[in-house]
């Protein structure tokens, strides 16, 4: 197969069918839909057979099973994936939205519409129903998508992707709304993250090496998060009877997620009432601390499981472990927490505990992250909590979309000028 040229095939079409996706209806975009939910009901056994397949293949090329698990399709996930697209059908659609329409001296009236952003190539490894997801918000935020996804899913994907096409096909919407690439050779990775006449932004999903490699590479701009050192930041103000709830949920609730606790503070003033209790709780869950001298002290003191406690290295205040492993840090209040945090996050979540008001929103205003929280667990940053419906990933950038990006994430605005004759003197 020549690469270069299936790729640049894929977006020329693309590109073509972006530009009537963009004058599409709302209700032919939820016609479509629908009808690729009913699909993915229909063949829930074809589904369930490819996705064998690609499990019997990765057990062979000896994949590890966390990978293995991510890569499982079960009937009650076709049900969710179908389910999902019915979800995205229900939510509103934000292309045309005018807004901040006002009325300037000379007459005309300025606003903004909100527009489809083009072309996205999302590119992710191991989860099927990454495919319905990513085909779903795309198609519902008017854009055409260019799929690909990981070696270990080939069959799924396909599958899944026959399920999109029918239903495009269903609701008289082209059929290069959603292409799956149909190739497992990096080369084309490559190739779709240098096409600027085709794909206006690219989404990575997937390991950090993954996200490196196309944010160094890519000739398209890249909405993208790299690491998921998010913190909690237990304030001399803080209610002690929500401290050990939130950070027991951020931190074990589930380890492998980009907003998991990494990194919990907690100021001076309260270290000696609030974190042995949070020690020993994190102990009993199997989770290893790696501590400052001064956390190491007073947990030890506490009683705190000795094979639990580990001193702490400077490269661990900056460590995503995605493990049974935090940092630990006694800070001296809410200025030395802020400045550790903007020095070692990556950007993705922090959470302070406080009744203090003043210090809750000199937190929420002064910690440079895409989202910030006041006495709620870390884990709540993601889109389906925030009333996105669902969300295509994680942003930690600056410009365009931040924090999870949802439907109006995968849209842009453009100026809109409204007036009756009126001429620039």
């Amino acid at each position: 197969m020549d690469i270069q040229h299936y790729m640049h095939t894929l977006g020329r079409q693309a590109r073509a069918a972006s530009r009537q996706l963009a004058a599409a209806s709302t209700a032919a975009k939820d016609a479509a839909l629908l009808a690729m939910a009913a699909e993915i009901r229909a063949r829930r056994d074809e589904l369930l057979a490819a996705n064998a397949r690609d499990l019997d293949e990765a057990r062979a090329a000896g994949l590890d099973a966390a990978l293995l698990d991510r890569l499982t399709l079960s009937d009650k996930g076709v049900e969710a994936m179908a389910a999902g697209l019915e979800q995205i059908a229900a939510l509103a659609d934000p292309v045309g939205e005018i807004s901040n329409v006002k009325r300037r001296p000379s007459g005309i009236q300025v606003g903004h519409m909100r527009v489809p952003l083009g072309v996205i190539g999302i590119i992710y490894e191991a989860r099927p129903n990454v495919t319905a997801d990513a085909a779903a918000l795309c198609l519902k935020s008017g854009n055409a998508a260019i799929l690909r996804g990981g070696k270990e899913a080939l069959h799924c994907n396909q599958a899944i992707a026959a399920c999109v096409r029918a239903g495009l096909a269903a609701a008289g919407l082209p059929e290069h709304a959603v292409q799956v690439v149909d190739t497992t050779d990096r080369a084309a990775v490559g190739e779709l993250i240098a096409m600027p006449e085709f794909v206006d932004v690219i989404v990575p999903r997937g390991g950090k090496g993954l996200i490196e490699r196309i944010s160094r590479d890519a000739r398209v701009p890249v909405i993208k998060h790299l690491d998921g050192n998010c913190h909690v930041y237990v304030d001399d103000e803080a209610d002690p009877a929500k401290v050990v709830p939130i950070v027991e949920n951020a931190k074990t609730q589930r380890y492998g997620t980009c907003n998991t606790a990494e990194s919990l503070l907690v100021s001076r003033t309260v270290a000696d009432l609030c974190l042995p209790a949070i020690g020993h709780m994190l102990a009993a869950k199997g989770v290893e601390m790696r501590c400052c001298a001064e956390a190491l002290a007073l947990l030890r003191e506490a009683g705190v499981a000795a094979e639990r406690l580990r001193e702490a290295v400077d490269a661990d205040w900056r460590e995503e472990y995605l493990a049974p492993i935090i940092a630990v840090k006694v800070v001296d209040g809410l200025d030395e927490a802020i400045a550790h945090i903007n020095g070692y996050s990556s950007g993705h979540t922090e959470a302070i505990i406080t009744e203090n008001y003043s210090s809750a929103m000199r937190f929420l205003r002064e910690v440079d992250s895409a989202s910030v929280m006041v006495n709620a667990s870390t884990r709540f940053a993601d889109g389906f909590e925030y009333g996105l419906g669902a969300e295509i990933g994680i942003s930690t950038d600056k410009i365009h979309a931040r924090g999870p990006v949802g439907l109006e994430g995968l849209t842009s605005q453009k100026w809109v000028v409204f007036g009756n004759g009126e001429i620039r003197r």
